[in-house]
Parts: structure tokens; sequence; C-alpha cells
């Protein structure tokens, strides 16, 4: 198996260099001999990020980096996805909220005949999933809402839509990404209805998730969120994803 690993970032000087390092670890844990890529996906960052990727690919085998529009995470993630080689494609966090050894967890769903595997946090979803902290007041009011809202007009059953850990086969990313049109943070509810739409078979492993306060995450890209979840429902409904 060959996993490209994949992750977006947009101005994370302060975070990417101990990202990069923790995954690069754990790979190296796995396949000293390489079988694998690390594919940092930037969207234009105007801070550092590009310069210390960069310097660390001397150091980090097999890292890539691939400069793309600021168009959003949902864009980012669909870039590095179509363009990745591997025969698994997985995109994480630059903030490794969930740590990069769960993957051993997806590997094993794999082997079992699963396209798509998600990381949750809600134990709703799986047992054993949780989080280290909640998050501030504001997030958990927008995340329950969200909730609802997902549940009633995106993907019915699934309680953690959006945690930034999931991972593809070769053929359902590329089948689903071509076909994807959210551009921000919704994309991963697009992911899922398509994949459901589609007839992949979805697998979830528990996490324990890390918060980390410099998440990016703002009110205003929970009100996009919800907004989207109607676009999504109207495209599946008028066959705008053909």
């Amino acid at each position: 198996m060959y996993l490209s690993w994949i992750i977006p970032t947009y101005n994370e000087e302060r975070r990417i260099d101990k990202t990069l390092r923790e995954v690069d670890e754990y790979l190296r844990s796995k396949n000293p001999d390489g079988g694998y890529e690390i594919m940092v996906v930037d969207s234009s960052s105007k801070d550092k990020t590009a310069e210390i990727v960069k310097n660390l690919q001397s150091t980090i085998q097999n890292l890539q980096l691939l400069t793309v529009e600021n168009k959003g995470k949902g864009w980012a993630v669909r870039e590095g996805m179509l363009k990745a080689e591997g025969s698994i494609r997985i995109f994480s966090d630059a903030d490794n909220s969930t740590a990069p050894t769960y993957f051993d967890d997806m590997e094993l769903l794999f082997k079992k005949g699963f396209d798509l595997i998600i990381s949750s946090r809600n134990p709703k979803d799986v047992e054993g999933a949780t989080r280290d902290i909640k998050e501030p007041f504001l997030r958990e009011i927008m995340g329950s809402l969200g909730n609802i809202l997902i549940q009633t007009f995106g993907v019915w059953g699934i309680w953690d839509t959006q945690n930034g850990f999931k991972a593809l086969t070769a053929q359902a990313a590329e089948h689903i990404f071509t076909k994807t049109k959210m551009k921000g943070f919704s994309f991963d509810i697009e992911v899922l209805a398509l994949a459901r739409r589609l007839g992949y078979k979805i697998g979830i492993i528990p996490i324990r998730w890390r918060f980390d306060p410099d998440s990016k995450v703002t009110l205003s890209a929970y009100l996009k969120v919800f907004i989207d979840v109607f676009k999504i429902r109207w495209n599946l409904i008028t066959g705008k994803y053909k």
C-alpha cells in the first residue's frame, strides 16, 4: 500500500514544523523504506509556511509542497487528493489535533473493505470517541446547532462530519473529489453525502481529540457551513453532481 498524507495549510508557520515532524516520525516507524508521500497543500500563505516546508524537504523524505490559490480548505484538500498518487489518501489538519497514530485503526478497516474512513470525537458515532476538553461555549453551541442541521439536510446518521482526519481509497478519492463543489469547511459534509450517494462503504474510528486554541474556525465560518448544507442538498436533488 502506497500512502499519500495530505495536510492543507494557510498561515501555519507556528505549527507546521512540529506537525510535519510528528507525521514523519509516525510514517518512518511504519515504513522505514518509504512507501508514502507527505503533501503539504498550501493556500498561498502570507507567512513563512512555504519556506519552512521547503527547508524541511532535506530532512523529511518524500515531502512535497503544492501551492494553490487561496480558495478555502476544501479546495486545498481537493487539489491534494487529485494530485496524490497513493492507493490510500488521507488528509489531516495542520495542528495534529488527531494524532497520526490513529491511522493504524483506519488501516484495519481498509483491509475489511471500507472505501472511506472518518474519525469521530462523538460517542454517538462510535464507542470510545471523546475529546480532551470541551471547546469554547460559542463553538459548542454552534456545533450542536450544526449537528441538527447536518443530520436533517446533509448526512443522516453521522454526528461528527467535520473532524479533519479522513482517508479514502484512490478510486473513491478520484470519483468523489472530481465532483465536489464546496471550497470551504463544508466540503467534509459534501464528501460524505457524495460517498453515500455513490454507494461507498463508510467506516468510523473513535479518537481522543485534542483542542487547539489557535483554531481558525470562526463564527462566520460556521454560518457559511450552515448555508452550504442547503446548497449540497439542493445539488443532490437537482443532479448537479453528475
